[in-house]
């Protein structure tokens, strides 16, 4: 399969680390594993938004946009990489930012990818939930084409037909390293909220007939509507790239027990695997993706589902930079000593 047929700006750091984690594999007691590290993709902290922005921006590039658009959570790992990729193509960025949490924190509004949103000279316009933000997101692009702005947007975590693109790509990458290694994997694991990553990845590995199962880790919406997303964009980005039924509705598989109260709010057993990934590993999750889909992961290895004798991948989607707006839902009170 032949990416280089598709426009992209080379601005990750890649290939990204595929490293052990034997503390980890020893405190659980089941399958071997190991983590991708696409929160190492290098740009504003890094994260698996990254990949896609490479070729989409490369597209924006191509039709001469002036002006960037998306749209996120507050906390949007998504839109922060946007905005940087922005900043070092000289586009201006402008964000829609949805209150998904309804959270009244000074850190949250303000602080993790906020701060930086605007750090890479973003502008950011704040929406109650419940709107359909792509359609938001378009009025407001036609507002700005009425002035005389060429505008690109991009859909909430880059997730369309080319946005996936670098997903398929990240799955030839993961392969080519087990490949190296001598390693055989028997299972990927990751977080799944957009379906842009996940259904990537399983066009990707369909297409290299890899025969490893791979699961997502819902962060959003319920397993049906998820999988029926991921499942429609992988067709899609398969037919793009001319191997059309590769992907079967079987292939698709998320387990969404993970969730919690909602998108964005943190849960006990997410915020245990934030604990355990940095005691244990010194790697920092995130509470909205990396933490849901670490917590899922977790607990189905503790209920047998990925067993003793497997080597299991977990691929970290980054946004280590949101822990900051989430201050609040920490309690370090027992860490400290009198000095």
């Amino acid at each position: 399969m032949h990416l280089a047929r598709f426009p992209r700006k080379f601005m990750a750091h890649l290939p990204t680390p595929l490293e052990p984690l034997p503390r980890l594999s020893a405190e659980l007691g089941g399958p071997e594993i190991w983590i991708k590290r696409d929160d190492c993709t290098g740009l504003s902290t890094g994260g698996n938004k990254t990949r896609k922005l490479e070729f989409l921006m490369a597209e924006a590039e191509l039709q001469k946009a002036d002006l960037v658009m998306t749209q996120g959570a507050t906390q949007s790992n998504h839109a922060r990489q946007t905005a940087a990729f922005s900043a070092k193509l000289g586009m201006q960025c402008h964000l829609l930012l949805e209150d998904r949490t309804h959270s009244n924190n000074a850190n949250y509004n303000n602080n993790g990818n906020v701060i930086l949103d605007h750090l890479h000279g973003a502008t950011t316009e704040k929406y109650p939930d419940g709107l359909d933000m792509n359609a938001e997101m378009e009025k407001v692009a036609d507002r700005f084409r009425a002035e005389g702005r060429n505008v690109y947007t991009i859909p909430g975590g880059g997730s369309n037909t080319t946005g996936a693109l670098g997903y398929v790509n990240c799955a030839f990458e993961l392969l080519s390293q087990c490949n190296d290694r001598n390693l055989k994997v028997d299972h990927i694991v990751h977080a799944t909220g957009s379906a842009g990553t996940q259904a990537g990845l399983i066009t990707g590995l369909k297409a290299m007939n890899a025969n490893i199962p791979l699961l997502g880790i819902g962060v959003r919406a319920p397993k049906e509507a998820q999988e029926t997303n991921v499942y429609n964009l992988a067709c899609a980005t398969a037919e793009k790239l001319g191997c059309e039924g590769v992907v079967n509705r079987e292939d698709v598989v998320a387990n969404t027990d993970y969730v919690g109260e909602g998108y964005g709010i943190p849960t006990e057993s997410g915020l245990d695997a934030i604990a355990m990934f940095a005691e244990l590993e010194a790697i920092l999750l995130d509470p909205v993706y990396s933490a849901k889909g670490a917590a899922g992961f977790i607990d189905l290895i503790r209920k047998g589902q990925f067993k003793k004798g497997e080597r299991v991948v977990f691929l970290h989607t980054g946004g280590a930079a949101a822990l900051f707006g989430y201050d609040g839902a920490f309690d370090f009170s027992g860490r400290w000593v009198a000095s």
